[in-house]
């Protein structure tokens, strides 16, 4: 998370989030190349931004009403905080220039190590 960092008594960094992670949902549909290579790229794109990647099957309740307001022609459907962003492939540069103007980036404690950034918790 981003935030203000402190350390504990004992030692522990803490971080406080300043800014709430963008929720990114996508709506997945059975045998879907499209589906997979959505949910590859936005874990990855979740390395260096703060966003919380949702997957929800077109074949569960939510996954059907949202496919029935948005009326995607084609899967996955992906939404950020809730609005429409695209239905099919996953354009990459809209998503990367998305990210850019409104995700907040993720900040790696420069104290920690990387296998101590593993364990922080």
């Amino acid at each position: 998370m981003v935030g203000t960092s402190a350390q504990t008594n004992r030692g522990d960094h803490v971080t406080t989030p300043t800014a709430p992670a963008l929720t990114v949902t996508v709506v997945t549909a059975n045998a879907c190349h499209h589906c997979h290579d959505a949910i590859d790229v936005l874990m990855k794109n979740a390395l260096s931004y703060q966003i919380d990647v949702r997957e929800v099957p077109s074949s569960c309740a939510e996954g059907r009403e949202l496919i029935a307001t948005h009326r995607p022609p084609m899967s996955p459907l992906v939404l950020i905080n809730g609005e429409y962003f695209s239905s099919g492939r996953l354009p990459r540069k809209k998503l990367r220039d998305y990210l850019n103007a409104h995700a907040t980036p993720v900040v790696v404690d420069s104290d920690l190590t990387p296998q101590a950034a593993r364990h922080h918790g």
